[in-house]
């Protein structure tokens, strides 16, 4: 039974403020949590179920020290209305230094607020191999418990830098190609597009700042052809990178 002091303490990582007090976020679910064991991440906790440790004993045996809990405790702990399998709290990386080569592909955000749209983007760019994602500096945080989830793993194999976005896009203007998503730009679909270069997504509501879309390269668009005012960020995102990876 996880005492309230430990209660207390995974439900205070759920505040910004105190996973960077700490350096450590909260991770949920099955899925999540063993994409979590298996990475490079160092753990502070973990917490599991009796039938999670019977189906993953063997890799629980890894050195892993775990703790068996009810789903109640799971329940209280975090932040999902049921929780029949793992939690567990790992500590946040140090990343490298970032470096962008001209022939990579690379996903930048223009304040992302929604930690949901922030979690599946992530996913998205797993799953067309991209390995970094920079962020400005209010998109939502990469560790909140939200942007965790919806990852569904991802999260653990994504480098996701926060930065002053409009200074970092005009040092590399002249030497990599950056697209901006716009209902002004160039139809998509008759680009050839090589899977190469900066694509910036923008704030839900407002699009790419002015700031921002003054060291844009190249505006593109995906064409509609119904009445929908708009598409959200996450699937404008996967739409955009799909026609990057198209003739690869």
């Amino acid at each position: 039974m996880l005492s309230k002091a430990v209660i207390k303490y995974i439900n205070s990582l759920q505040v910004k403020k105190y996973r960077n007090q700490h350096q450590a976020f909260v991770v949920e679910g099955a899925k999540s949590v063993l994409e979590l064991l298996r990475s490079g991440f160092e753990l502070q906790h973990v917490y599991v179920t009796e039938s999670f440790e019977k189906e993953h004993a063997r890799l629980l045996g890894k050195d892993i020290h775990y703790e068996v809990v009810t789903e109640n405790d799971l329940v209280k702990a975090g932040t999902y209305a049921t929780n029949n399998a793992a939690l567990a709290v790992g500590l946040m990386r140090q990343l490298p230094k970032l470096s962008i080569k001209p022939s990579e592909l690379v996903i930048a955000l223009d304040d992302i607020r929604d930690p949901g749209n922030l979690g599946t983007i992530i996913r998205i760019a797993d799953w067309y191999g991209i390995e970094k994602i920079i962020c400005s500096e209010h998109c939502a945080d990469f560790y909140n418990p939200k942007v965790i989830a919806a990852t569904m793993g991802s999260f653990t194999r994504m480098q996701v830098h926060y930065l002053n976005l409009e200074n970092w896009l005009l040092n590399l203007k002249q030497t990599h190609h950056i697209y901006g998503a716009s209902l002004d730009g160039e139809n998509i679909h008759h680009l050839k597009l090589k899977p190469q270069g900066i694509v910036v997504m923008g704030n839900e509501a407002n699009g790419i700042r002015p700031e921002v879309a003054t060291h844009i390269n190249q505006l593109i668009k995906i064409p509609a052809f119904g009445n929908a005012e708009s598409l959200n960020v996450a699937t404008a995102t996967a739409i955009i990178i799909d026609n990057f990876r198209r003739w690869a």
